[in-house]
């Protein structure tokens, strides 16, 4: 079966499922590179053209840029579908305060050179303490890239409303907005939705699945000890308790395999599928480091929630305490417990 596609604007279509890539950029086990780009091919093939990376994701941008030169004919024969691939502009914490245009040209520059390309589909801006006003500056930045045709289109990452308005303010032509969304978290829902809508921005989604929380995989099994494998699992298992803890979860995911019993699936596919019917929600990216989910991923084109599945899974997340306030303020807090594990200076190392 193959994925849905949507279009993210007029004359640009993606998939509606996103191969991420921030699996393949270490800390999730050893990862081959020959494997890696053969991987890549199956999901084309499979319907998933879309990719997303991150200038600080080590290694990726050039994985698929090897992707891309490999199977260069292929792709101008027909024989492969085009790929889409969606990057991130993070500068470093240290470099906010002092950004200027010329370090953000050089990492474009850079993007594009590793990339193998002459202009990167879609550039999703991230910035870490708003106490730095730049942000917007360097937001103007992108979309002077975007006129010079380095940039087709630009979007933001983990931007909460009233910032997300500044830059709109400033003229930028924001497409997307990626944030983390899941039966575990709506925050984004309270501070985002009513820009979204009057600016026709879409939602591309992370954090779905939970880095693998939602699945039968913790469906009645005791709470991980820690450390946890990878600092995805971390992140997540603070979202649970933000949620409401690990009993609340369980019951959550008791709802969620009961709804997936309907449909024979699997709890990931139906909590992914909750996100993709969400409003202004165009995509959703699933960290598949390789090709064990692929058929799995093939089956949320399959199924839809109806309107008792979605008050079943409203019903429990009525019951939560969050996560609360605006959006990605907690990961924002350095020295709490979410901004803790998070690395601000990764172009630097």
């Amino acid at each position: 079966m193959k994925i849905d596609r949507i279009n993210l604007q007029p004359d640009y279509s993606i998939s509606r499922i996103i191969k991420g890539g921030w699996h393949l950029a270490g800390g999730h086990g050893n990862i081959s590179e020959e494997k890696a780009i053969e991987d890549m091919k199956a999901f084309v093939e499979a319907g998933i053209t879309t990719f997303d990376c991150a200038d600080i994701y080590t290694g990726v941008e050039v994985l698929i840029g090897k992707f891309r030169k490999k199977y260069k004919a292929a792709f101008a024969a027909g024989d492969l579908a085009p790929i889409q691939v969606h990057t991130k502009y993070v500068p470093d914490y240290s470099a906010l305060a002092t950004l200027k245009k010329e370090d953000t040209t050089q990492i474009i520059d850079r993007s594009l050179q590793r990339l193998g390309v002459e202009r990167l589909d879609l550039v999703q801006f991230a910035w870490w303490d708003y106490q730095f006003p730049r942000y917007v500056e360097t937001a103007v930045q992108l979309a002077e890239l975007q006129r010079q045709g380095k940039i087709r289109y630009i979007g933001v990452t983990n931007f909460d409303g009233p910032h997300l308005q500044e830059i709109l303010d400033a003229g930028v032509p924001v497409v997307a907005n990626q944030v983390q969304y899941s039966v575990l978290d709506q925050r984004v829902e309270k501070c985002s939705n009513s820009i979204m809508k009057k600016n026709g921005i879409q939602y591309l989604c992370y954090g779905a699945v939970a880095g693998g929380f939602l699945s039968d995989r913790y469906l009645n099994a005791p709470d991980p000890t820690q450390p946890l494998e990878n600092r995805s699992l971390t992140k997540y298992r603070l979202i649970i308790d933000e949620f409401g803890g690990y009993d609340l979860f369980q019951k959550a995911l008791q709802t969620l395999r009961s709804i997936a019993d309907k449909y024979e699936v699997g709890i990931a596919e139906v909590a992914t599928r909750y996100v993709l019917q969400k409003d202004f929600v165009a995509s959703a990216i699933i960290g598949a480091r390789n090709l064990n989910h692929l058929e799995k991923l093939q089956q949320i084109s399959g199924f839809a929630l109806d309107a008792g599945d979605l008050q079943l899974i409203e019903n429990i997340i009525g019951q939560s305490t969050g996560p609360a306030g605006p959006f990605y303020e907690l990961e924002r807090d350095k020295t709490g417990k979410h901004g803790r594990i998070m690395k601000y200076n990764l172009n630097e190392e």
